[in-house]
């Protein structure tokens, strides 16, 4: 009886033993599959679009989400600020027929410095996504650039831009198409000096601006276009080397033609210029032709035939 005790013992120690393991191995394949379901999914997730947004002369927001690529399918695309309704995009930025971004009002001036919120929607896939906007505005190039001769003698150059007392500009400019020096304004000017130029040189100016930090600092505007004051000697250059080279070829080509005008002369026929009388009318001419003619008595004896030859007929 105690040896049965002790086998069935055993036979039940073995059995809870192998039970445990095998609760241990399926444990661990299930482990492995939903480690490998989570990788499939991830692996065959779309990714969610990279929306980028700028604040554009603090006029309008212009959001973009190629910067991976044009997209492949047209998304829905809606934003709001902090505290606002969501709001369609009323004009789309696309590229054959594909939607890439999309411009909105910019609204109250506060709001850039309110959280914005973009939404990308297709089918069944909705990408919702924040951004601040406090430093993200880029301003228009300045315009209205002129340049004028101060009564101190010196070169003036003027330009418009918004917001004057939150703006800081920078200039550059050279002259006769040399580097460019760079030069930073104060915050708030929109004029910059140049000492005493020269009259006999071309002066090209151009200006950027940009927000400065206490009105939410942002990147540099793209240059305006260049206004120039001055001579273009350059101009006065080309037509300069223009005229020396005509003159050149011209002083070139002249003892060339010359000298080809004689070596045709020499090798052809040489050309004798005999002068005739005017014919008189008919009713004024003799019947003794060689009166007329007037031919000294000498020259006529000596014209006449002293010999006599058979006349030889000549054929084709």
């Amino acid at each position: 009886m105690h040896v049965l005790l002790s086998q069935m013992s055993t036979t039940t120690y073995t059995t809870a033993t192998n039970a445990a393991a095998f609760l241990l191995v399926l444990q661990k394949m299930l482990k492995n599959s939903l480690l490998l379901f989570c990788l499939l999914s991830a692996a065959f997730a779309k990714e969610a679009p990279d929306v980028d947004c700028v604040v554009l002369h603090l006029e309008s927001v212009k959001c973009t989400w190629n910067r991976n690529g044009n997209p492949t399918v047209n998304y829905t695309f809606s934003s709001w600020f902090y505290d606002e309704e969501a709001r369609a995009c009323e004009t789309y930025l696309s590229n054959r027929s594909v939607n890439y971004g999309c411009i909105r009002p910019y609204g109250n001036i506060l709001n850039r410095f309110n959280t914005f919120y973009m939404q990308l929607a297709h089918a069944n896939d909705t990408f919702i996504k924040t951004d601040e906007l406090k430093n993200k505005v880029k301003l228009n190039p300045p315009r209205n650039l002129t340049a004028q001769k101060g009564g101190d003698r010196n070169l003036w150059f003027y330009w418009n831009q918004t917001s004057a007392k939150c703006v800081q500009s920078q200039i550059r400019y050279r002259t006769e198409y040399k580097k460019w020096n760079t030069y930073a304004v104060n915050v708030g000017e929109q004029n910059y000096c140049v000492n005493l130029p020269s009259s006999r040189s071309r002066y090209e100016l151009q200006a950027r601006s940009r927000l400065v930090e206490a009105c939410g600092a942002s990147g540099w505007s793209d240059w305006s276009e260049p206004v120039t004051w001055g001579s273009d000697k350059s101009a006065e250059s080309q037509q300069g080397h223009a005229s020396t080279f005509v003159s050149i070829i011209a002083y070139t080509l002249a003892p060339v033609l010359l000298l080809l005008m004689v070596v045709v002369l020499l090798r052809c026929e040489r050309f004798r210029v005999i002068f005739v009388g005017v014919v008189p009318e008919q009713s004024l001419i003799p019947e003794d032709v060689e009166l007329w003619l007037q031919i000294p008595k000498g020259l006529k004896e000596g014209l006449k035939p002293n010999y006599h030859e058979r006349p030889c007929p000549v054929r084709e």
